[in-house]
């Protein structure tokens, strides 16, 4: 049986929002409709399925009363089928509720900025990490987020040594935090003339993006570098000084961008970058008690850990989180960015461990 006081928070707080968004101060500010649009759906949504589980409730209520008290026997007998379709359904309601009743997380319907960046394997590492950059921008493109690329260092072959990129869109970090990790890739490169199979691997890491307000970043913090940016090679590919270096001193942190030809531009995105990356350390320092508690294989966000490979040869793509029954999806339509299933899989372990903690 569910706790009944959670239910009624959740009429509380849609009506609280439904009040908020209908302030005209409110109604006019985008950030705050960006987070209370979306909240406000999820509510209306979870409170649907919380009246037609307080009608299965009433309904076998009733028939419950007409067991005890009819005398007909046939209409008791239907009655009795009828409770026990009731209970079945019931029980499916509740575990569907219980699901969409545990607290989500506040970053979960954030941007985010996303980080790629070769691994072991040289110039078929560079190659994979460009691989897993076009994999993200179909799948970004299919779910009507947007991508926009912040830094890249190329490689000869034309693969990435590393990129960096935001995504915005509706619950995009809630989605892509899957895929913090390392990702493996096992086929014959190109330009391995013997037909060889090679194992490279990238690492991807995907930041919460932080606004200005949950990161403040004081002048006297920051060293400031400006440089001519450069291609593959080190060859210049433009005259003025606007590539960025921002160094937080206080951390440690170095960042940089020099993909746009203004220096306002790239420091602008290298400040995102930054920002991202204390907010994500800032977290981590936050929820490091709570991990020691509970450590989650899915979303723990860890880099060093081998998350999936991608084996060609196979046509398959294998997730090491998941169990046998689930691990294994089609390369093809994974690497053209077809990800929902992979995504929910891995949610639905999420949530599994998350309500055995509750």
């Amino acid at each position: 049986m569910l706790d009944v006081e959670k239910l009624r928070e959740v009429q509380r707080r849609l009506d609280e929002v439904s009040a908020l968004i209908q302030k005209p101060a409110v109604a006019a500010d985008p950030k705050q409709m960006a987070r209370l649009g979306p909240e406000h759906r999820e509510l209306s949504e979870v409170q649907g399925l919380i009246a037609a589980y307080e009608g299965m409730l009433s309904e076998i209520g009733d028939l419950r009363s007409i067991i005890e008290e009819e005398t007909d026997d046939e209409f008791v007998r239907y009655a009795k089928q009828e409770l026990e379709q009731l209970n079945n359904a019931l029980s499916n309601a509740e575990q569907e509720l219980r699901v969409r009743l545990i607290p989500k997380s506040p970053e979960d319907a954030k941007d985010a900025i996303v980080e790629i960046r070769a691994g072991t394997g040289g110039e078929e590492a560079a190659l994979f990490a460009a691989d897993l950059f076009r994999l993200y921008d179909r799948f970004a493109a299919d779910k009507g987020w947007r991508l926009n690329v912040m830094n890249t260092s190329a490689s000869s072959a034309g693969g990435f040594k590393e990129i960096v990129f935001g995504v915005s869109g509706q619950d995009v970090y809630g989605s892509l935090k899957y895929e913090n990790g390392v990702h493996r890739v096992q086929r014959v490169p190109e330009t391995e003339s013997s037909g060889r199979l090679h194992t490279s691997a990238a690492s991807v890491a995907v930041l919460p993006e932080a606004e200005e307000v949950e990161i403040s970043l004081a002048p006297q913090e920051l060293k400031i570098d400006v440089y001519r940016s450069s291609g593959p090679g080190g060859q210049s590919v433009n005259t003025t000084d606007s590539a960025v270096r921002i160094t937080h001193l206080p951390s440690g942190l170095v960042v940089t961008c020099q993909d746009e030809k203004s220096q306002h531009k790239n420091k602008a995105k290298a400040l995102r970058v930054l920002r991202s990356r204390l907010y994500e350390r800032k977290l981590h320092e936050a929820n490091a008690e709570r991990d020691e508690v509970r450590r989650s294989a899915v979303s723990t966000g860890d880099r060093s850990a081998k998350i999936r490979t991608y084996n060609f040869p196979q046509d398959r793509v294998t997730d090491h989180r998941l169990d046998s029954e689930f691990k294994n999806y089609p390369l093809r339509k994974v690497i053209n960015g077809d990800l929902d299933a992979l995504i929910d899989a891995l949610r639905t372990l999420d949530n599994t461990e998350r309500l055995a903690n509750l």
